[in-house]
C-alpha cells in the first residue's frame, strides 16, 4: 500500500523502507503530550508520529530528524499534503549530527532493534541496532531533553532490562510503562515506555491488540480510534 490513509491525514510510503506499522500508530497514540510545547521525533521516517502528535497536541514545533533520504522525502511530502504544515520541521540528518539551542519537553521515539541482519537490505538498515544504538539513543536524549522534559519509546520487551540499565546511566527514571501483546493467546511482545529525570513510581498498563483475528479489544480502539479510518 503506497498511501495509508488516516482519518485527518495521509502516508505516503512508496520509497520509504519502513512502512506504516502497529508499533508507530500505538506509540503516537499512547505518548504523553498535552503539555509539550517543543517535540522532537527520531528517526521519523515517513512522519507519521509526527503528524500524529500534531493532531494529539498544541505544540508549536514538532522536529522529526531521520537519516534516510528517501523516508524524509516522503516525511516532507505527507507535512506538505497536511494541514500542520507551519507545525512540522523535518530534517535529513542522524541523531549523532543533529543539534538544537532549544531543549525539547518531548522526545519521541520509534528506535532500531533487530541485533543481528543482512545489512543490504533497505528495511535492515533502517531498523538495524548498529546504525542507532540504545546507548546513542539515549545518550542523545539526554542531552536534547529539556529538565522536566518526556522521553517516550517502545522496544521489544526482551530488551527491557538492558534498556532500563542504559536509561539510569543517563539519569532517566522510568515513570509509565504500557506491556503489549497481539492477543490473550500470545506472550507479551511490545513495551512502550516514558522517561523522565525525575524519580517516581512507575504506571503500569497492560494492552491487548485483539479478541481474535481483526476484532479489536475495547482499550485498543479507545487509544487508536481517533486515527484509524475503521474505528
Amino acid at each position: 500500500m503506497s498511501v495509508f490513509q488516516f482519518k485527518k491525514f495521509s502516508i505516503e510510503q512508496k520509497k520509504s523502507a519502513m512502512k506504516v506499522g502497529t508499533d508507530g500508530v500505538l506509540l503516537g497514540s499512547w505518548v504523553s503530550c498535552k503539555e509539550s510545547d517543543f517535540i522532537l521525533d527520531i528517526g521519523c521516517g515517513t512522519g507519521l508520529i509526527s503528524l500524529m502528535l500534531a493532531q494529539r497536541s498544541l505544540a508549536s514545533t514538532i522536529v522529526g530528524i531521520e537519516i534516510d533520504t528517501l523516508a524524509s522525502q516522503e516525511a516532507q511530502l505527507n507535512i506538505s499534503n497536511s494541514t500542520w504544515t507551519e507545525r512540522i520541521n523535518i530534517y535529513n540528518t542522524s541523531l549523532q549530527d543533529f543539534n538544537s539551542k532549544k531543549k525539547f519537553d518531548l522526545i519521541v521515539s520509534n528506535p532500531p532493534f533487530f541485533p543481528s541482519v543482512k545489512l543490504d537490505q533497505p528495511r535492515d538498515i533502517a531498523r538495524h541496532s548498529n546504525k542507532l544504538s540504545f546507548e546513542e539513543l539515549l545518550k542523545y536524549t539526554s542531552i536534547l531533553l529539556s529538565e522536566k522534559g518526556i522521553f517516550s519509546t517502545i522496544i521489544p520487551v526482551d530488551y527491557e532490562d538492558c534498556f532500563f540499565q542504559i536509561a539510569k546511566k543517563y539519569g532517566f527514571f522510568c515513570n509509565r510503562a504500557c506491556y503489549i501483546k497481539g492477543n490473550e493467546m500470545v506472550k507479551i511482545k511490545r513495551l512502550m515506555l516514558e522517561f523522565s529525570f525525575t524519580n517516581s513510581q512507575i504506571k503500569k498498563e497492560h494492552l491487548t491488540i485483539e479478541k481474535s483475528r481483526h476484532n479489536y479489544t475495547d482499550r485498543y480502539i479507545a487509544l487508536c480510534k481517533d486515527f484509524y479510518l475503521s474505528m
